[in-house]
């Protein structure tokens, strides 16, 4: 972007649009941001404006995005938690970005995930698919980035392992744990972000690291790089699933999902794409490896603000 431009972003106070964000304002761009719970703490001060989502009001919704060149939609949910489904995600992503047309937004980085399919009967995988067909569809310059695993000190993945490996005696991996995933360094994720909403075309891209792990070898690696002794047992995915339910209600949130795990297993985060990050996942967990599962990350509070 060679001049100054409002963009908008989608959750600006969370993970990856917070990083998104970052990058757009040392370039000097006019920064807003769409957010389900704006009265949550802004790390950007007055830097950045917050409108709330108002999927429930249309015209409301256009009204925030008047003036805005480019959107980045970070926006989705994890898993269905009381009203906010994978259906209501993609019935409100289609109003987000039909507002983004009749406000006169000029190009949308959407943000979905690999190998999406309108077949698969996973919601999360279904639901992108559909949400890519319908960007595609509305006649708006775009471009879509298909991460896999997005890491960094904010994230829950790779934090909650080290935290479960720090707490448990044993750690149950699913079945054989060969099935593979190529996590993105947050940063390099935003830093791609920014650089492909400089040009007009259309793409798709795989947003994957320069690392391709095994389940088992990425817990394996996240042990010996924070020393700890856990024992990795090998279980029914089931078994592993029923585990981290319990866990959940100690803990007061979702650890894991049936259909993460089988995602996971039918290696749904994996692609035959070239990296388009540079950051090793490996170097990073060395770096961290002192804070690194410190704390457990609560998927309910950060998106829910349950207390």
């Amino acid at each position: 972007m060679s001049s100054k431009k409002k963009i908008a972003v989608t959750g600006a106070f969370g993970y990856s649009g917070k990083y998104i964000t970052h990058e757009l304002l040392e370039k000097g761009h006019e920064v807003i941001t769409l957010t389900g719970n704006p009265n949550r703490p802004n790390p950007f001060g007055d830097k950045v404006v917050a409108y709330p989502y108002n999927f429930d009001n249309i015209d409301e919704l256009t009204k925030s995005l008047q003036g805005v060149d480019i959107l980045f939609n970070t926006y989705w949910v994890r898993f269905s938690h009381g009203k906010n489904t994978h259906q209501r995600a993609v019935s409100n992503t289609r109003k987000l970005f039909r507002a983004a047309k009749a406000a006169g937004v000029k190009r949308i980085v959407h943000t979905s995930i690999t190998n999406p399919s309108t077949e698969s009967h996973l919601p999360y995988f279904s639901g992108k698919k559909i949400l890519e067909e319908d960007l595609q569809s509305l006649g708006v310059s775009y471009t879509i980035l298909r991460p896999t695993v997005i890491f960094g000190k904010e994230d829950i993945l790779i934090n909650n392992i080290a935290w479960f490996l720090g707490h448990f005696p044993a750690f149950a991996i699913p079945g054989d744990g060969s099935y593979k995933l190529q996590p993105i360094y947050v940063v390099d994720m935003a830093k791609l972000a920014v650089r492909v909403s400089e040009n007009t075309d259309n793409q798709i891209i795989d947003a994957i690291g320069p690392e391709t792990y095994s389940f088992k070898e990425l817990v394996k690696m996240i042990k010996e790089k924070t020393g700890k002794k856990t024992l990795l047992i090998h279980t029914p995915p089931k078994f592993a699933y029923w585990a981290s339910s319990l866990v959940g209600k100690v803990v007061g949130d979702v650890v894991l999902t049936k259909d993460e795990v089988e995602g996971l297993m039918g290696n749904l985060l994996l692609t035959d794409s070239p990296p388009v990050g540079e950051t090793k996942l490996s170097d990073w967990v060395t770096e961290n490896a002192s804070i690194l599962g410190k704390k457990y990350a609560n998927e309910l509070k950060r998106h829910f603000m349950k207390k």
